[in-house]
Protein backbone atom coordinates (compact mmCIF):
# COMPACT_ATOMS: atom_id res chain seq x y z
CA UNK A 1 0.00 0.00 0.00
CA UNK A 2 1.94 3.30 -1.04
CA UNK A 3 0.08 6.63 0.94
CA UNK A 4 1.03 10.16 -0.89
CA UNK A 5 0.73 13.14 0.57
CA UNK A 6 0.61 16.56 -1.44
CA UNK A 7 1.11 19.54 1.06
CA UNK A 8 -1.28 21.95 -1.18
CA UNK A 9 -4.95 21.45 0.51
CA UNK A 10 -6.52 23.08 -2.31
CA UNK A 11 -5.54 20.03 -4.70
CA UNK A 12 -5.31 16.83 -3.52
CA UNK A 13 -4.36 15.78 -0.34
CA UNK A 14 -3.19 12.06 -0.18
CA UNK A 15 -3.88 8.95 -2.15
CA UNK A 16 -3.29 5.46 -1.73
CA UNK A 17 -3.87 2.23 -3.55
CA UNK A 18 -4.69 -1.29 -1.74
CA UNK A 19 -4.37 -4.24 -3.25
CA UNK A 20 -6.84 -7.22 -2.99
CA UNK A 21 -5.28 -10.92 -3.03
CA UNK A 22 -4.79 -14.37 -3.79
CA UNK A 23 -4.30 -17.13 -1.54
CA UNK A 24 -2.23 -19.84 -2.74
CA UNK A 25 -3.61 -22.69 -0.10
CA UNK A 26 -5.05 -22.34 3.60
CA UNK A 27 -8.53 -21.40 3.18
CA UNK A 28 -11.15 -22.11 6.02
CA UNK A 29 -8.27 -23.82 7.95
CA UNK A 30 -6.56 -20.44 8.16
CA UNK A 31 -9.49 -19.46 11.02
CA UNK A 32 -8.53 -23.14 13.11
CA UNK A 33 -5.05 -22.42 13.02
CA UNK A 34 -3.47 -23.53 9.75
CA UNK A 35 -0.89 -21.21 8.14
CA UNK A 36 -2.28 -19.80 4.99
CA UNK A 37 0.43 -18.78 2.01
CA UNK A 38 -1.30 -15.15 0.26
CA UNK A 39 -0.13 -12.83 -2.42
CA UNK A 40 -1.43 -9.05 -2.80
CA UNK A 41 -2.72 -8.66 -6.16
CA UNK A 42 -1.51 -5.76 -7.34
CA UNK A 43 -3.89 -5.29 -10.69
CA UNK A 44 -7.17 -5.81 -8.64
CA UNK A 45 -7.36 -2.87 -6.00
CA UNK A 46 -9.34 0.35 -4.72
CA UNK A 47 -8.03 3.32 -5.42
CA UNK A 48 -8.71 6.46 -2.75
CA UNK A 49 -7.94 10.11 -3.36
CA UNK A 50 -8.80 12.76 -0.57
CA UNK A 51 -8.88 16.36 -1.57
CA UNK A 52 -9.15 18.52 1.81
CA UNK A 53 -11.83 21.32 2.60
CA UNK A 54 -13.92 22.82 4.84
CA UNK A 55 -17.19 22.14 2.90
CA UNK A 56 -19.48 19.31 3.68
CA UNK A 57 -18.18 16.10 2.97
CA UNK A 58 -18.72 14.35 -0.46
CA UNK A 59 -18.32 11.45 -1.93
CA UNK A 60 -17.38 10.07 -5.63
CA UNK A 61 -17.06 6.49 -6.68
CA UNK A 62 -15.56 5.17 -10.16
CA UNK A 63 -13.79 2.21 -11.64
CA UNK A 64 -14.91 -0.76 -13.61
CA UNK A 65 -16.75 -2.53 -10.42
CA UNK A 66 -18.19 1.16 -9.80
CA UNK A 67 -21.10 -0.43 -9.32
CA UNK A 68 -20.66 -2.75 -6.77
CA UNK A 69 -18.96 -0.28 -4.21
CA UNK A 70 -22.30 1.97 -4.96
CA UNK A 71 -24.74 -0.40 -3.38
CA UNK A 72 -23.26 -0.26 0.56
CA UNK A 73 -19.89 2.13 0.46
CA UNK A 74 -22.14 4.16 2.55
CA UNK A 75 -23.63 1.93 5.20
CA UNK A 76 -20.53 1.11 5.63
CA UNK A 77 -19.16 4.54 6.50
CA UNK A 78 -22.05 5.00 8.76
CA UNK A 79 -20.72 1.98 10.52
CA UNK A 80 -17.09 3.73 10.80
CA UNK A 81 -18.69 6.67 12.36
CA UNK A 82 -20.57 4.83 14.87
CA UNK A 83 -17.30 2.89 15.51
CA UNK A 84 -15.77 6.19 16.15
CA UNK A 85 -18.35 7.85 17.91
CA UNK A 86 -18.66 10.36 14.84
CA UNK A 87 -21.09 12.40 13.62
CA UNK A 88 -21.16 13.10 9.64
CA UNK A 89 -21.14 16.12 9.82
CA UNK A 90 -17.23 16.26 10.90
CA UNK A 91 -16.07 14.92 8.01
CA UNK A 92 -15.26 17.61 5.34
CA UNK A 93 -13.93 17.39 1.69
CA UNK A 94 -13.96 15.07 -1.12
CA UNK A 95 -13.43 12.01 -1.20
CA UNK A 96 -13.03 9.66 -4.36
CA UNK A 97 -12.89 5.90 -4.69
CA UNK A 98 -12.02 3.93 -8.05
CA UNK A 99 -13.30 0.38 -7.91
CA UNK A 100 -10.73 -2.41 -9.58
CA UNK A 101 -11.95 -5.21 -7.64
CA UNK A 102 -15.02 -7.71 -8.04
CA UNK A 103 -16.56 -8.04 -4.84
CA UNK A 104 -17.74 -11.61 -3.47
CA UNK A 105 -14.82 -13.25 -6.11
CA UNK A 106 -12.59 -14.35 -3.45
CA UNK A 107 -10.07 -11.24 -4.27
CA UNK A 108 -10.13 -10.12 -0.72
CA UNK A 109 -12.67 -6.73 -1.79
CA UNK A 110 -14.27 -6.53 1.10
CA UNK A 111 -10.80 -6.34 3.31
CA UNK A 112 -9.58 -4.07 0.55
CA UNK A 113 -12.78 -1.69 1.32
CA UNK A 114 -11.92 -1.82 5.51
CA UNK A 115 -8.48 -1.09 5.27
CA UNK A 116 -9.09 1.47 3.33
CA UNK A 117 -11.26 3.09 4.97
CA UNK A 118 -9.52 2.40 8.18
CA UNK A 119 -6.03 4.45 6.57
CA UNK A 120 -8.46 7.11 5.88
CA UNK A 121 -10.18 7.89 8.99
CA UNK A 122 -6.34 7.55 10.45
CA UNK A 123 -5.19 10.02 8.59
CA UNK A 124 -7.46 12.35 9.30
CA UNK A 125 -7.21 11.69 12.94
CA UNK A 126 -9.70 10.38 13.83
CA UNK A 127 -8.81 6.60 13.97
CA UNK A 128 -6.10 5.73 16.55
CA UNK A 129 -6.46 1.96 16.94
CA UNK A 130 -4.51 -0.03 15.91
CA UNK A 131 -4.97 -0.51 11.98
CA UNK A 132 -4.91 -4.48 11.63
CA UNK A 133 -7.86 -5.12 14.55
CA UNK A 134 -10.09 -1.95 13.69
CA UNK A 135 -10.21 -3.17 9.92
CA UNK A 136 -10.91 -6.85 11.11
CA UNK A 137 -13.51 -5.56 12.97
CA UNK A 138 -15.42 -3.86 10.35
CA UNK A 139 -14.37 -7.12 8.00
CA UNK A 140 -16.03 -9.39 10.01
CA UNK A 141 -19.31 -7.71 9.03
CA UNK A 142 -18.81 -9.01 5.69
CA UNK A 143 -17.83 -12.48 6.60
CA UNK A 144 -18.96 -13.38 10.11
CA UNK A 145 -15.87 -14.39 11.35
CA UNK A 146 -12.79 -13.53 9.25
CA UNK A 147 -9.23 -15.04 10.47
CA UNK A 148 -7.58 -11.09 9.45
CA UNK A 149 -5.67 -12.89 6.22
CA UNK A 150 -6.80 -10.80 3.78
CA UNK A 151 -6.54 -7.50 6.16
CA UNK A 152 -2.80 -8.12 6.59
CA UNK A 153 -1.84 -8.81 2.82
CA UNK A 154 -3.75 -5.81 2.07
CA UNK A 155 -2.05 -3.76 4.42
CA UNK A 156 1.62 -5.39 3.97
CA UNK A 157 1.14 -5.57 0.46
CA UNK A 158 3.71 -8.38 0.40
CA UNK A 159 3.29 -12.06 0.03
CA UNK A 160 3.19 -13.69 3.60
CA UNK A 161 3.41 -16.52 5.41
CA UNK A 162 -0.08 -15.70 7.85
CA UNK A 163 -1.45 -17.61 11.05
CA UNK A 164 -3.54 -16.43 13.09
CA UNK A 165 -2.40 -14.55 16.10
CA UNK A 166 0.87 -14.72 15.05
CA UNK A 167 3.53 -11.76 13.74
CA UNK A 168 3.23 -12.34 9.97
CA UNK A 169 6.13 -13.94 8.23
CA UNK A 170 6.92 -12.00 4.54
CA UNK A 171 7.80 -14.68 2.20
CA UNK A 172 10.87 -14.07 0.24
CA UNK A 173 13.31 -15.74 -2.08
CA UNK A 174 10.34 -17.89 -3.15
CA UNK A 175 9.94 -19.11 -7.17
CA UNK A 176 5.97 -19.69 -8.92
CA UNK A 177 4.96 -22.12 -11.21
CA UNK A 178 3.31 -20.47 -14.35
CA UNK A 179 -0.09 -19.94 -12.13
CA UNK A 180 -3.27 -18.13 -13.39
CA UNK A 181 -6.56 -16.46 -12.03
CA UNK A 182 -9.48 -16.97 -13.96
CA UNK A 183 -13.42 -15.78 -13.22
CA UNK A 184 -15.75 -18.89 -12.34
CA UNK A 185 -18.94 -16.82 -13.97
CA UNK A 186 -20.88 -17.16 -10.51
CA UNK A 187 -19.88 -15.32 -7.40
CA UNK A 188 -19.29 -16.49 -3.59
CA UNK A 189 -20.36 -15.39 -0.18
CA UNK A 190 -17.55 -15.48 1.97
CA UNK A 191 -20.05 -15.30 4.74
CA UNK A 192 -22.08 -18.10 3.85
CA UNK A 193 -19.13 -20.35 2.86
CA UNK A 194 -17.40 -19.89 6.26
CA UNK A 195 -21.05 -20.89 7.49
CA UNK A 196 -21.54 -23.52 5.77
CA UNK A 197 -17.78 -25.08 6.55
CA UNK A 198 -18.67 -24.70 10.41
CA UNK A 199 -22.08 -26.35 9.28
CA UNK A 200 -20.10 -29.39 8.41
CA UNK A 201 -17.68 -29.51 10.87
CA UNK A 202 -20.31 -29.71 13.40
CA UNK A 203 -22.08 -32.68 11.87
CA UNK A 204 -18.70 -34.64 11.34
CA UNK A 205 -16.45 -33.26 12.97
CA UNK A 206 -13.45 -36.26 13.18
CA UNK A 207 -13.70 -35.89 9.41
CA UNK A 208 -13.36 -32.23 8.53
CA UNK A 209 -10.55 -32.50 10.79
CA UNK A 210 -8.97 -34.84 9.02
CA UNK A 211 -10.29 -32.26 5.65
CA UNK A 212 -8.14 -29.38 7.77
CA UNK A 213 -5.07 -31.28 8.48
CA UNK A 214 -5.23 -31.83 4.45
CA UNK A 215 -5.21 -28.41 3.85
CA UNK A 216 -2.08 -27.78 6.30
CA UNK A 217 -0.35 -30.73 4.82
CA UNK A 218 -1.09 -29.07 1.48
CA UNK A 219 0.49 -25.86 2.72
CA UNK A 220 3.75 -27.55 3.93
CA UNK A 221 4.29 -28.73 0.57
CA UNK A 222 3.52 -25.23 -1.07
CA UNK A 223 5.97 -23.68 1.60
CA UNK A 224 8.47 -26.44 0.05
CA UNK A 225 7.79 -26.02 -3.19
CA UNK A 226 8.08 -22.18 -3.69
CA UNK A 227 11.89 -22.58 -2.21
CA UNK A 228 12.66 -25.16 -4.38
CA UNK A 229 14.26 -24.67 -7.90
CA UNK A 230 14.10 -27.92 -8.89
CA UNK A 231 9.92 -28.39 -7.97
CA UNK A 232 8.34 -30.33 -11.01
CA UNK A 233 4.72 -29.17 -12.46
CA UNK A 234 4.23 -33.08 -11.20
CA UNK A 235 4.75 -32.26 -7.14
CA UNK A 236 2.45 -28.48 -7.84
CA UNK A 237 -0.34 -30.65 -9.33
CA UNK A 238 -0.33 -32.79 -6.79
CA UNK A 239 -0.24 -30.31 -4.12
CA UNK A 240 -2.73 -27.80 -5.61
CA UNK A 241 -5.19 -30.83 -6.19
CA UNK A 242 -4.83 -31.26 -2.32
CA UNK A 243 -5.82 -28.46 -1.49
CA UNK A 244 -8.61 -28.50 -3.98
CA UNK A 245 -9.60 -31.54 -2.21
CA UNK A 246 -10.61 -29.90 0.34
CA UNK A 247 -13.22 -27.38 -0.71
CA UNK A 248 -14.66 -30.58 -2.73
CA UNK A 249 -15.54 -32.14 0.77
CA UNK A 250 -16.09 -28.55 2.31
CA UNK A 251 -19.27 -28.79 -0.36
CA UNK A 252 -17.59 -25.28 -2.08
CA UNK A 253 -17.43 -25.95 -5.50
CA UNK A 254 -20.83 -25.19 -7.23
CA UNK A 255 -21.43 -27.24 -10.86
CA UNK A 256 -21.10 -23.38 -12.64
CA UNK A 257 -17.25 -23.53 -10.87
CA UNK A 258 -16.79 -26.58 -11.71
CA UNK A 259 -17.52 -26.32 -15.87
CA UNK A 260 -15.22 -23.64 -15.93
CA UNK A 261 -12.42 -26.13 -13.82
CA UNK A 262 -13.01 -28.50 -16.70
CA UNK A 263 -13.09 -25.67 -19.63
CA UNK A 264 -9.25 -25.02 -18.03
CA UNK A 265 -7.86 -28.84 -17.49
CA UNK A 266 -9.28 -29.32 -21.45
CA UNK A 267 -7.51 -26.85 -22.59
CA UNK A 268 -4.16 -27.84 -21.05
CA UNK A 269 -4.26 -26.95 -17.61
CA UNK A 270 -2.30 -29.49 -15.00
CA UNK A 271 -4.62 -28.49 -12.09
CA UNK A 272 -7.09 -25.91 -10.62
CA UNK A 273 -8.22 -25.20 -7.17
CA UNK A 274 -10.84 -22.36 -5.20
CA UNK A 275 -8.52 -19.20 -4.39
CA UNK A 276 -10.70 -17.22 -1.54
CA UNK A 277 -13.79 -18.71 0.07
CA UNK A 278 -15.17 -20.58 -2.53
CA UNK A 279 -18.79 -20.89 -3.44
CA UNK A 280 -17.58 -19.29 -6.97
CA UNK A 281 -15.41 -16.61 -7.66
CA UNK A 282 -11.73 -17.17 -9.03
CA UNK A 283 -10.21 -19.90 -9.67
CA UNK A 284 -6.22 -20.19 -9.21
CA UNK A 285 -4.82 -22.71 -12.74
CA UNK A 286 -1.58 -24.14 -13.05
CA UNK A 287 -0.07 -24.75 -16.24
CA UNK A 288 3.04 -26.29 -18.06
CA UNK A 289 6.26 -24.23 -17.36
CA UNK A 290 6.79 -23.34 -21.07
CA UNK A 291 2.55 -23.61 -22.31
CA UNK A 292 2.22 -20.54 -24.57
CA UNK A 293 -0.85 -19.14 -22.65
CA UNK A 294 -1.68 -16.72 -26.45
CA UNK A 295 -2.01 -20.33 -28.23
CA UNK A 296 -5.19 -21.15 -26.32
CA UNK A 297 -8.55 -19.59 -27.60
CA UNK A 298 -9.38 -15.99 -27.43
CA UNK A 299 -12.83 -16.39 -25.32
CA UNK A 300 -10.53 -18.58 -22.71
CA UNK A 301 -7.36 -16.80 -23.26
CA UNK A 302 -9.05 -13.65 -22.23
CA UNK A 303 -10.41 -14.51 -18.96
CA UNK A 304 -7.01 -15.87 -17.85
CA UNK A 305 -4.36 -13.30 -15.75
CA UNK A 306 -1.30 -14.37 -14.61
CA UNK A 307 -0.11 -13.72 -11.36
CA UNK A 308 3.27 -14.25 -9.66
CA UNK A 309 4.11 -12.98 -6.31
CA UNK A 310 3.84 -9.31 -6.38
Amino acid sequence: MVIRNEPNLNQLTFEYKVPGKWILAGEHAVIRGSEALVFPLISKYLQFRYYSSDQEFTLSIGGLYKNDLELFIWSVIEKYLNELDMKRDQLKGHLDIQSEIKFGAGMGASATLAVGLSVFFSRLGFLNSDLFEFSKRIEDLFHGESSGVDVAVALNGQPLIFKRGQINQLLTNYKLPKLCISYSGIRGVTKDCVMKVKELLLEDPIKFQVVDQRMMHAVELMKKLITTKASSDQEWREALNMAQSCFLEWELVPDEAQKHIDRLLAAGALGCKMTGSGGGGYILSLWPEHFNLDELYKGLRSQLTQVDGL
